[in-house]
């Protein structure tokens, strides 16, 4: 741990107070983190080399593992190599840049699924659609329409959180920069912040999680119909 932090920097939580056990859960993670790092650049690879595999939802899967990659190392290497060192400070820039990062990430990963949800749900339930509700041009703009709306989503609330005085300790209660975190160490009133976040979140999240579920509801329904279907038919037929 470092002797010396300037008052703009935070003190992150240590995984362990025992150096030993720093170590370890430093190189454990980092395992960890290679093994999903090397699966997501797996799948990318196979679907972008695999011609056969140019389809929607493949496209979104393969940037849902590379923004499922960006995620994990926000975080897990900087903590990882915290560890390593004996740091456990980091600059309000970093901070910031953690918070905005993290939060961009999620928000256009919870995106992606709710796409993908209805990218099979056009493939399973409108067939005869499919190839005019999911085109090529469609996917290319939704994918845009994501990370703009993530980079809007993530500025709003980095800069809502940092315009804030920190006057109490730096200490972070987390391995890594987080808004609830930070919101503690504020002395100023964080009642709007903590709205902004509950609804901006239950809104989004509870929308995008309400979409998914009618999704494949409706997809498990049209399988179930069509097995019922074909079993009647094979029936009928053998009679």
């Amino acid at each position: 741990m470092t002797n010396s932090t300037t008052m703009m920097d935070f003190l992150l939580m240590e995984i362990s107070g025992m150096r030993d056990l720093q170590v370890f859960y430093a190189m454990f993670f980092s395992l960890i983190y290679l093994v999903t790092i090397m699966g997501n650049l797996v799948i990318s690879a196979v679907t972008s080399l695999d011609k056969s595999l140019n389809t929607p939802m493949y496209f979104f899967l393969r940037n849902l593992s590379i923004l499922d990659s960006c995620y994990i190392s926000v975080t897990v290497p900087n903590s990882c190599m915290n560890s390593l060192l004996g740091i456990s400070s980091i600059s309000k820039a970093g901070c910031a840049a953690q918070v905005f990062l993290v939060i961009f990430f999620a928000f256009v990963e919870v995106l992606f699924l709710t796409i993908m949800a209805h990218d099979r749900f056009a493939a399973i339930c409108r067939p005869l659609h499919y190839a005019v509700i999911t085109n090529p041009c469609l996917c290319v703009h939704s994918t845009l329409a994501s990370l703009l709306s993530g980079l809007i989503y993530a500025a709003m609330h980095t800069i809502n959180t940092f315009r804030l005085p920190f006057c109490h300790s730096h200490a972070v209660q987390q391995l890594f920069c987080d808004i609830p975190s930070l919101l503690k160490l504020s002395c100023s009133d964080i009642f709007s912040n903590q709205i902004t976040i509950f609804v901006s979140s239950l809104v989004i999240c509870g929308g995008c999680f309400i979409y998914i579920i009618k999704s494949y509801i409706h997809i498990f329904s049209s399988v179930l119909y069509s097995h019922l279907f074909y079993c009647v038919q094979v029936s009928s037929g053998s009679r």
